[in-house]
């Protein structure tokens, strides 16, 4: 199995990023897929990789990335290091960042031509990064389809006015990260990003124009995300496929660190239906 680990990128406000492709060396062009981490989330966590290696072994070239403002850094892919930078996060940051990497994929030369096929692109997202690949793959004709993994359904989730005044007042609202303890900032002006550009981040008029073939998966035992999420997304998009996996949680059986030698059971049932959708629609 061929992989690039840790290729870096320039970003928004010419932040760097990391990105890896995992793709099994054989001759053969394949179809790529674009991993977008959502939320407190990296390309490096948990079981992400190993799924990346299930695609990669079912013939796809796997890629997945850092967001340039995601908090952690080259050097240290795996620690919130850069708290700055994550409260200064945004989605159109987040936008910027999906667009140079699909530039690059476009113009680099580490992967030989015989094993990418540029003409199906798909892109994934997963928790908050499931809007943002519809919104790149609305925009983009460069990619061919959309998966969304336990996918928020809206980006401006924020509809609490004290909660929005206070946070106006203060310049800045502090998320506790569950696993480490860190207290986030999020800054005002991820709010007021939003709203400069509501229209243009709207999903539910994203997914009316999206005419590209999209499947959404979500687990029913999610307790981050409600599979109402999931149903509202499909309600935008009567003709996207849609699954729920029974009993599945927010990141479909895994753990950080992973250190299983197989996917959890509900990862598997993941990496299989997005496989039979890839080889009937892309």
């Amino acid at each position: 199995m061929k992989k690039l680990t840790n290729t870096i990128l320039h970003g928004a406000a010419n932040r760097r990023f990391a990105l890896d492709v995992i793709y099994t060396e054989n001759n053969t062009p394949k179809p790529v897929v674009i991993f977008a981490h959502g939320f407190k989330g990296f390309k490096d966590w948990g079981h992400w990789e190993a799924i990346g290696e299930a695609f990669a072994k079912a013939g796809f070239m796997f890629v997945k990335f850092n967001f340039s403002h995601n908090g952690v850094s080259p050097e240290k892919p795996l620690d919130f290091v850069d708290l700055e930078a994550f409260g200064q996060n945004n989605y159109m940051k987040e936008i910027v960042d999906f667009g140079v990497l699909m530039d690059w994929l476009f113009e680099q030369k580490d992967i030989p031509e015989t094993e990418i096929d540029l003409s199906r692109i798909t892109a994934i997202g997963h928790s908050r990064g499931g809007p943002i690949a519809i919104l790149k793959g609305l925009r983009d004709a460069r990619i061919t389809s959309v998966i969304t993994w336990a996918s928020v359904h809206q980006l401006d989730y924020w509809h609490n006015d004290d909660l929005i005044e206070k946070w106006r007042e203060d310049g800045v609202w502090y998320i506790l990260n569950g696993r480490t303890k860190q207290q986030m900032p999020l800054y005002f002006q991820l709010y007021e990003n939003m709203m400069e550009n509501k229209d243009w981040l709207d999903v539910k008029t994203a997914l009316a124009q999206l005419d590209k073939p999209l499947l959404i998966l979500h687990g029913d035992a999610d307790p981050a995300i409600s599979v109402f999420a999931a149903e509202q997304l499909h309600s935008w998009k009567e003709d996207a496929e849609i699954y729920i996996i029974e009993g599945a949680n927010h990141v479909f059986g895994g753990s950080h660190p992973f250190q299983e030698k197989q996917l959890p059971k509900h990862s598997q049932i993941l990496v299989k239906k997005c496989i039979d959708f890839l080889l009937e629609n892309n």
